[in-house]
């Protein structure tokens, strides 16, 4: 029986190629935008995401505070009371892992015949850890490193591509400035951070080597910031405060009106606040694309009403040779989903070409996942089943004698 009414709700459709095509159509374009917006949305999700977790989790940057000189306030990072000391210290703190000092610049290396300007930075060996950071080859910094101020250079991967192409950099010694340093391990890619600036654009030396033989500082042990990792399954709130009071107690900042001279930024808040956003723009972007599917169902009850109009005649012999009131109404509800389906199944092949053609011609990422293919095709088909359903009742109520004096 369901069988029967299924082919003749085919065959209704087939009558009217046209109209069938056009009532098609709101759905299709429903259905397409919905899964487009949410692979555009999904895309830009997984793209923080990604560059998220090249950070690194729960990570702190406490940064040097500034100077007053003379009434002229100085920017971050050139008060000189940050001490590598500093962050030894807060190791001490319950939810702290590890630890590494920073101190940074932009200087030329020189590789036999290229150069390169790049971000030279001073760590130590926990460096990596804070990061997440491997090395793809050689071997990573130990603590003797630090120690005996090695003259050892570990390059990212776009730095190491400029200086040495395709050829093995490990052992090669090259010039930081007019410093020689051996490449001692190529660190695995980073991508892209939050900013867009390349993470692999980098090489990183020990600490003391920095301090010795590049920084030029008159104060000894300063540093520009500490980068932090907590541990995981603590509050990271009550960490930072804690980091907090030890760091205002060890620069004797006793005053609770005096400003902290240095700032403690948590990355892991930050990272929160872009993905929830990110996970808002995915929503907002696909309820908007949902107004074309209720624009599509709108027509669709719009074209069954007038299919029910031209078929008063038809619905009036049915009746009259005992067709019950649910069959007419099983007929029409089939023909207004079948109408929806298949647009929706049309609308899911646009939708993901669509955002196949977005990706190819804009270069961004985007995502067709099973969820929004599994909602669309789910909501195209409730909403044959939601606007055809009045036209499907007004059908089935129709009195026989009166739809069969129908002209």
């Amino acid at each position: 029986m369901l069988f029967s009414m299924l082919w003749e709700a085919v065959r209704a459709m087939g009558a009217n190629r046209m109209r069938t095509s056009l009532t098609m159509l709101g759905i299709i374009i429903g259905v397409g935008a919905v899964v487009l917006m949410l692979a555009v949305g999904e895309g830009t999700r997984v793209t923080i995401k990604k560059q998220v977790d090249a950070m690194g989790t729960n990570i702190f940057i406490v940064l040097a505070g500034f100077q007053n000189t003379g009434g002229a306030r100085t920017g971050s990072g050139s008060s000189p009371r940050l001490k590598a000391e500093d962050g030894e210290a807060l190791l001490s703190i319950d939810g702290v892992e590890a630890e590494s000092p920073v101190s940074n610049s932009n200087l030329q290396i020189v590789a036999g015949g290229q150069n390169w300007n790049t971000m030279v930075m001073g760590v130590n060996e926990e460096y990596l850890t804070v990061r997440s950071w491997e090395v793809e080859y050689g071997r990573p910094m130990d603590a003797l490193d630090v120690q005996s101020s090695a003259r050892l250079i570990w390059l990212g991967k776009s730095t190491a591509k400029e200086l040495f192409g395709s050829s093995d950099p490990l052992g090669v010694t090259i010039r930081v400035g007019t410093v020689p340093f051996t490449v001692t391990g190529i660190l695995a890619a980073k991508g892209q951070s939050l900013d867009g600036r390349d993470q692999d654009d980098t090489a990183i030396i020990p600490m003391s080597t920095f301090s010795r033989f590049l920084q030029g500082t008159h104060f000894q042990g300063q540093v520009r910031m500490i980068m932090v990792k907590g541990k995981d399954g603590y509050d990271m709130d009550i960490v930072q405060e804690d980091m907090r009071a030890l760091l205002r107690e060890r620069h004797h900042i006793t005053d609770p009106e005096q400003e902290d001279d240095f700032f403690i930024n948590n990355l892991s808040a930050v990272m929160e606040s872009a993905e929830e956003t990110a996970r808002a723009m995915t929503l907002l972007l696909g309820a908007i694309a949902s107004v074309s599917l209720a624009v599509g169902g709108i027509g669709i009850m719009n074209i069954m009403l007038v299919s029910v109009t031209e078929r008063t005649r038809e619905i009036g012999i049915r009746l009259a040779i005992g067709a019950r009131k649910k069959d007419i109404l099983t007929q029409f509800i089939l023909e207004a989903m079948l109408v929806s389906v298949t647009g929706g199944l049309l609308g899911l092949g646009m939708g993901a070409l669509g955002a196949y053609l977005v990706s190819y011609f804009w270069h961004i990422s985007v995502y067709v996942t099973v969820f929004s293919v599994s909602l669309s095709f789910t909501v195209s088909l409730l909403t044959g089943l939601f606007f055809g359903l009045y036209p499907a009742w007004k059908a089935a109520g129709q009195n026989p004698i009166e739809a069969l004096r129908y002209q």
